[in-house]
């Protein structure tokens, strides 16, 4: 069916769908029980149509507005049924791991800018004596390897330390996403830069001889932390994407829609960002064994990113890419909203 075709047919229907979610909306006592199952019957009519229509039209506008109109009619639908937790748990089972695995190969460039700077730049002054001295004097390296290190994650009661701890992440991973207006750019700095401060303390420990203390101390927290500031940069890498690259759509509709997703990116990973900070206020510097230490970690570290692969591709193959107040269509709508 061609797009004038499609639109003469289906218009008449999307006016009802629109007219009648207006009235459920102002004066819901108004409408019959006959109307009430016709908004249900549209409403589902029209979400199978905004399927229909972003597989086979190029259309962003008429996607946008069957979107819109989808959208609003569940809200009117569902509003009165829908409770608070319910909405919580909508968030973090479809919203939150349908954004980040929308944004996956982002993720990945973000895991390089982070990683690779912690290899180079470890190996770099491991193995550069002249470097070495330039980064630090002997003594300052030694002082920092035996003790101040290690006393940094005692140096407060552990309450305090990890609400102090969850504040600093916040703004660091904040600053990686908005960086990402300056065409990504920004967010690829900040997580280098982060990389690579990282990697100068991995090359003292090296020298020194002490990696498996270094590691016995960054990994417990720093496995989940990590990962929650590189999604976060690589939600603040598709706000410049988005300006660079806008596809078909306009580059204000494509930053908006970035953006939008961004926002549910950077609302589910305070709940990383709390847990990191227990983390490392509690279990970092307990007494515990090294192995125990870093299995916590690995534990924490293996359920997220489990949780987002799972939940994610789920919410992927429904339809779902993140947006705040995107829908899902007919049947699927059900089992998803019911969850």
């Amino acid at each position: 069916m061609d797009l004038d075709r499609f639109l003469a047919s289906n218009r008449p229907r999307w006016d009802r769908l629109a007219q009648l979610s207006k009235r459920a909306r102002s004066r819901p006592a108004s409408l019959t029980p006959g109307e009430v199952d016709e908004l249900i019957g549209l409403y589902e009519e029209v979400s199978t149509q905004l399927s229909f229509a972003r597989n086979h039209y190029a259309d962003p506008s008429l996607t946008n507005e069957l979107n819109m109109l989808v959208a609003n009619a569940n809200a009117t639908i569902y509003r009165r049924t829908a409770s608070p937790a319910a909405g919580l748990r909508r968030f973090f089972t479809v919203s939150f791991p349908a954004a980040v695995w929308h944004i996956r190969r982002f993720v990945a460039v973000a895991t390089l800018a982070t990683l690779l700077p912690v290899a180079i730049v470890g190996i770099w002054l491991a193995n550069t004596e002249e470097a070495l001295a330039y980064a630090a004097p002997e003594a300052e390296r030694a002082a920092y390897v035996e003790e101040d290190f290690e006393a940094y994650y005692s140096s407060e009661p552990a309450g305090q330390f990890a609400t102090e701890v969850l504040i600093n992440n916040i703004q660091v991973s904040f600053l990686a996403f908005a960086a990402g207006v300056l065409l990504g750019i920004g967010s690829v700095f900040i997580l280098v830069y982060n990389g690579a401060n990282l990697g100068v303390a991995l090359a003292l420990f090296i020298v020194a001889g002490e990696q498996p203390k270094f590691w016995g101390l960054i990994l417990p927290h720093g496995l989940l932390e990590i990962s929650a500031v590189i999604i976060a940069g690589a939600a603040g890498m598709t706000l410049g994407w988005a300006l660079v690259a806008p596809g078909e759509r306009s580059r204000s509709g494509a930053f908006t829609d970035a953006a939008r997703r961004s926002v549910v990116v950077i609302l589910g990973l305070m709940v990383a960002f709390v847990t990191a900070g227990i983390i490392e206020g509690f279990v970092t510097p307990s007494g515990l064994p090294t192995v125990a230490r870093v299995g916590v970690g690995a534990a924490v570290e293996a359920a997220f990113v489990a949780y987002v692969v799972s939940f994610g591709r789920r919410a992927a193959e429904a339809g779902l890419t993140g947006l705040t107040g995107e829908e899902l269509e007919g049947e699927t709508a059900r089992a998803v909203l019911s969850v």
